[in-house]
């Protein structure tokens, strides 16, 4: 039996100068926790994963050419977009789901899921980040992608795709710009979520580290199946060669993060 592994490295040209992520691309569980003792329509929903993202993230990493790390396990094991102390690093309950194998749970087992899955994902991005960074000699573009509901508590979202950042917002500018050109799409900056997230992944590998980024998140009913995927990717696709293309976009430079002081 293979080992599950809480990672997928895409193949990618290192000397590109980006690197896409998807955190929540896949609702996969390892064989020993069963469901969490949830049904498995609940796999189905945006509490497991991020709808879509995993299609967009190939077709842009093989379009482009740029090497991507995904997610190999589900969010409801352990949120690969969470700091190690963030207390909703292993939820209870997610949309009014109650999560049966994750409460109660020992400090032992939530230990164990930072060990072997949320950790060595982030290693993998370190790892893929470096490697770009050191074939050029330049802070590799770092975009990383989710997407998020048309609808939460009953009320719409009218926000086609969103831009979330926390203070740095030298990739975010080009990509909001090129993304409202097109006036049939509604782009929200920081909505319907905030970016600044103090020990998540963008946080976590560009903030601190002074590496130019975004997360755009894409709303799952566009991309929900193989033709809506094709048509975000096709959109994308040349926005984000326009902002690799950029020298300004491959600079270090550390922002101050709005979540307060760096440790």
């Amino acid at each position: 039996m293979n080992p599950f592994k809480p990672f997928e490295i895409l193949p990618g040209n290192h000397d590109s100068g980006m690197v896409i992520l998807g955190d929540h691309a896949m609702n996969r569980l390892p064989e020993r926790y069963g469901r969490l003792g949830l049904p498995q329509s609940a796999f189905s929903r945006h509490i497991a994963y991020d709808i879509g993202i995993e299609g967009l993230a190939r077709e842009l990493s093989a379009r482009l050419g740029v090497p991507a790390v995904l997610g190999g396990f589900s969010r409801l094991l352990i949120d690969p977009n969470r700091g190690e102390d963030d207390p909703t690093l292993i939820m209870k309950i997610s949309d009014g789901a109650i999560i049966p194998g994750n409460h109660p749970i020992t400090d032992e087992e939530w230990d164990y899921r930072i060990k072997e899955f949320h950790r060595p994902y982030h290693n993998a991005v370190s790892g893929t980040i470096d490697k770009v960074a050191n074939t050029t000699g330049k802070a590799p573009l770092v975009l990383s992608l989710h997407s998020y509901t048309p609808a939460w508590k009953g009320v719409p979202r009218p926000w086609h795709a969103a831009v979330l950042w926390d203070s740095d917002h030298r990739a975010v500018a080009p990509l909001l710009d090129m993304l409202r050109r097109s006036p049939d799409l509604m782009i929200g900056d920081n909505e319907p979520y905030d970016g600044a997230l103090k020990g998540d992944t963008m946080y976590r590998h560009c903030m601190v580290t002074g590496i130019p980024h975004a997360l755009l998140e894409v709303r799952q009913d566009l991309i929900q199946n193989e033709a809506g995927v094709c048509e975000w990717a096709e959109r994308l696709a040349p926005i984000f060669a326009a902002m690799n293309a950029d020298p300004a976009l491959h600079e270090y430079n550390v922002h101050v993060s709005r979540t307060g002081p760096y440790e």
